[in-house]
């Protein structure tokens, strides 16, 4: 009970550790793991691990230790690994992937490739391993894998290009490495751990490929009906799909034995890229049991090496040579090859080339096939859990304290943040939206009500699911770029909320949220004025504007005699609502509540607006000294 009751709390400990000095967890997990299992022999004074995954007999006793016998911590592992893989599914929609540049699916193919016969060819003539052993391990470090990926991107303010390459790099390549790797260990195992061509290794090989997609596929489409259509009530919905993925992934290796992680993968596929009730709320879900899954696997897995594994990596260079050679050589050849004449530049390259760290399906896939086929008694088995560990520690280690020096030294980090955050997806937030958008800018919309984010991507803007209270926009990749934040929603509870908790994450360059009925009695006075996106117009009139005429106007400004008219009449015309200040450079600037304090006097200002056009201005039109300030 002590050693179960360690783990988890050890593992959540690692995970907060890790948040709190912004690093992978992936880093304290395996150091925890190491020390509780392996190094801890060196301390006992029985020589027995403070934690031992495998369950044994102690001498000629009675008495055991350890948590998992017989090959039950090959089924956890196994098992664990499908449900990671299932929420690694559920992120990866094929319409953000078209919107990927080329160089993304270049590296996930070609550069999965160049990776995968050059390290089995390292692994064959650095190692000396036989050339099956060889090619598996290679297979397992194809991934990058976006658990350790992410906590660099989101400390890091990386341009737009070498962000999105990574994430998608990450994201793509985690099912497609798990898939090489299981069909590499068939390979291993239907041919009497050689690589011959036989009968029997392709029979498997299509299996794989048959059993895991059509399944994976049908039942996924299976499980979108179940919850369109609500036959499991809401309480019991995570769970119910908890429950599903682990029958799909037991039906499946039942018929093609480890076609379970393909199966999962599809059916999160399929998943993703439906308009899911409640996807946000599913997946935020399976995120959660992910992170404690992860937390338990890593210490488990790091727990279950030996002293004598480890010491095949410090009494021996070779292992440090074929490490030096995975990130030195293996990784910048796939990076420049697969980049070739892309939009990257020579500097992104070869930080993209830097930051390749392995994850949780490397080592996790590594030690379930590690485990087994040592037990099958396969030559050169045993260095594939420690050489992949090496890789995946070494990796993790390297990028998570240098990313930041790297970066800033090859000029990779954005100097500003120009994305827009935009809360809030009606009528109106959909016309600025466009907008901005027409303007040069990324726009993000957030919404809790998916069929309004179904509206603004019909129009061609970014839309995330996302509840407010409950969801964490920091942890989406999407929102790095942004450095502007507009808080439009119907709720003054809402938006003021988003403020506080977001302004310091997306409103760097200005964060700034509708005025309430309340504020608005008050002639527009409120103590927080430097958020106020318009102090003259909240939710009812933006709406009334946008139903009136649902047109954004540019007028170009000749002074600032004529930009306060024009704001005085927008003021009186119930259907005009400025929105910003477009400086002749293309720039936008929020309506200050002291437009006296903007100079436009020089030319080439444009007063941008929503509604109804505005009429010429008079010039011998006197403003009232008590509304010049609007």
């Amino acid at each position: 009970m002590e050693e179960l009751a360690g783990i988890i709390i050890l593992g959540i400990f690692a995970q907060w550790l890790a948040w709190r000095v912004k690093i992978p967890a992936i880093l304290p997990l395996i150091v925890i793991g190491l020390l509780v299992g392996p190094v801890s022999t060196l301390l006992t004074a029985d020589g027995e691990k403070l934690i031992d995954p495998i369950y044994h007999l102690i001498g000629d006793t009675d008495r055991g230790t350890g948590l998992f016998p017989g090959e039950s911590l090959f089924f956890f592992v196994s098992l664990a690994i499908g449900v990671i893989l299932f929420e690694g599914g559920l992120t990866l929609q094929f319409r953000e992937v078209r919107e990927t540049q080329r160089s993304i699916l270049r590296l996930i193919s070609i550069g999965s490739a160049i990776t995968f016969i050059g390290a089995g060819l390292a692994a064959h003539y650095i190692m000396e391993l036989s050339w099956s052993i060889s090619f598996l391990f290679a297979a397992l470090i194809i991934v990058t894998g976006p658990t350790v990926i992410a906590p660099i991107l989101q400390n890091i303010p990386l341009n737009r290009n070498v962000s999105t390459v990574l994430k998608w790099e990450g994201i793509l390549i985690d099912p497609l490495g798990a898939l090489v790797a299981v069909l590499v260990f068939e390979f291993v195992r239907s041919t009497d751990h050689g690589f011959g061509f036989t009968g029997e290794a392709l029979r498997t090989f299509v299996q794989i490929i048959i059993y895991g997609g059509t399944l994976g596929f049908l039942m996924g489409y299976a499980l979108f009906h179940i919850i369109k259509r609500e036959l499991v009530p809401h309480y019991l919905l995570n769970v119910f799909i908890l429950a599903y993925v682990l029958f799909i992934f037991v039906i499946s290796d039942q018929l093609a034995h480890e076609s379970g992680l393909l199966a999962v993968v599809v059916m999160g596929l399929v998943l993703a890229n439906k308009d899911v009730p409640r996807i946000k709320e599913i997946l935020s879900f399976k995120e959660s049991l992910s992170v404690l899954l992860i937390s338990i696997l890593f210490i488990l897995l790091a727990a279950n090496m030996n002293m004598s594994e480890l010491r095949l990596l410090t009494e021996d260079w070779r292992p440090l040579a074929l490490f030096g050679f995975v990130i030195l050589v293996l990784r910048p050849l796939s990076v420049f090859i697969s980049t070739a004449r892309g939009s990257l530049n020579f500097r992104e390259k070869l930080f993209i080339s830097w930051v390749g760290p392995r994850g949780i399906v490397a080592a996790g896939i590594a030690s379930l096939f590690g485990l087994n086929l040592a037990a099958e008694g396969v030559p050169g088995a045993q260095y594939i859990t420690p050489l992949v560990f090496m890789i995946v520690l070494g990796t993790v280690l390297i990028n998570a304290t240098t990313a930041r020096l790297v970066a800033r030294l090859l000029g990779v980090i954005q100097d500003t943040s120009s994305g827009v955050l935009v809360l809030g997806a009606n009528d109106f937030t959909i016309s600025i939206g466009q907008y901005l958008k027409e303007q040069g800018r990324e726009v993000f919309l957030v919404d809790s009500n998916s069929s309004n984010i179904r509206r603004a991507r019909e129009k061609g803007l970014r839309g995330i699911v996302a509840n407010i209270y409950n969801s964490d926009l920091s942890e989406e990749y999407d929102l790095l770029d942004v450095g502007y934040m507009l808080a439009l929603t119907g709720s003054n509870d809402v938006n003021t909320y988003a403020i506080n908790r977001y302004e310091d994450i997306f409103g760097e360059r200005g964060a700034y949220r509708l005025i309430s009925a309340e504020e608005m009695k008050s002639a527009g006075k409120t103590q927080d004025e430097e958020h106020i996106f318009s102090h003259n117009d909240d939710f009812i009139n933006f709406s009334e504007a946008h139903r009136e005429a649902s047109v954004i106007h540019e007028r170009e400004l000749y002074s600032q005699r004529e930009l306060l008219d024009l704001l005085l009449m927008a003021g009186e015309e119930k259907y005009s609502i400025p929105l910003f200040i477009k400086s002749p450079d293309g720039s936008l600037q929020v309506v200050p509540y002291d437009a006296e304090s903007l100079d436009v006097d020089d030319g080439g200002y444009q007063l941008v607006y929503l509604g109804v056009k505005l009429p010429d201005v008079k010039s011998h039109r006197q403003i009232p000294e008590s509304k010049q300030s609007v």
